[in-house]
């Protein structure tokens, strides 16, 4: 996934500032993966996540080709954004998890804790985007930012990212009493 984010992105200073923070993620992973090991389905989301953040960092997040999926829930903006800040929920799945089978703590403060993580993250991240729009100014510092003119944009990205640590803690649950 790195090597085709990396051939001829739409801005390169844009895919390095997009792509750092996914190798940051990985190394993550796999440095606490030493110390857990991880469930399929975590793997999974992270993966998932993992997908779709190179690949908006190759193409930046407003301009990735998704059509199909913006002409089927019938909008006009470039919605990829937003399902890749639903993706970024999805580690919640792993917090919880990590926290579950280490009986680090119980269920409920499990998955608040996961969730809050998201949230916490989430909003960093809003804030960061910032910074480096202003820092970057221009064409850069739009492409980066990917609000498409949307004034509520970083609101609505904490919204998916939170919708999406709900669904995966939704399934863990799920899968934890059913098992």
């Amino acid at each position: 996934m790195f090597l085709f984010s990396a051939y001829n992105p739409n801005s390169y200073p844009v895919w390095i500032a997009e792509i750092v923070p996914a190798i940051g993620v990985l190394a993550i992973i796999w440095w606490a993966n030493r110390y857990h090991h991880w469930s399929t389905t975590a793997s999974i989301l992270m993966f998932i996540w993992l997908c779709l953040h190179t690949i908006g960092a190759k193409y930046t997040f407003a301009e990735v080709p998704f059509d199909w999926f913006n002409d089927a829930i019938g909008s006009e903006r470039n919605q990829f954004d937003r399902v890749a800040h639903f993706s970024i929920g999805l580690f919640a799945y792993p917090i919880a998890e990590v926290l579950l089978d280490k009986k680090l703590a119980r269920p409920v403060i499990a998955f608040l804790f996961a969730l809050f993580s998201i949230m916490a993250v989430a909003a960093g991240y809003e804030i960061i985007e910032w910074w480096y729009a202003e820092l970057a100014g221009g064409d850069e510092g739009i492409a980066f930012l990917g609000s498409q003119g949307d004034i509520w944009d970083a609101q609505k990205d904490m919204l998916m990212d939170t919708l999406g640590g709900l669904a995966s803690l939704c399934l863990l649950a799920y899968q934890r009493r059913y098992r």
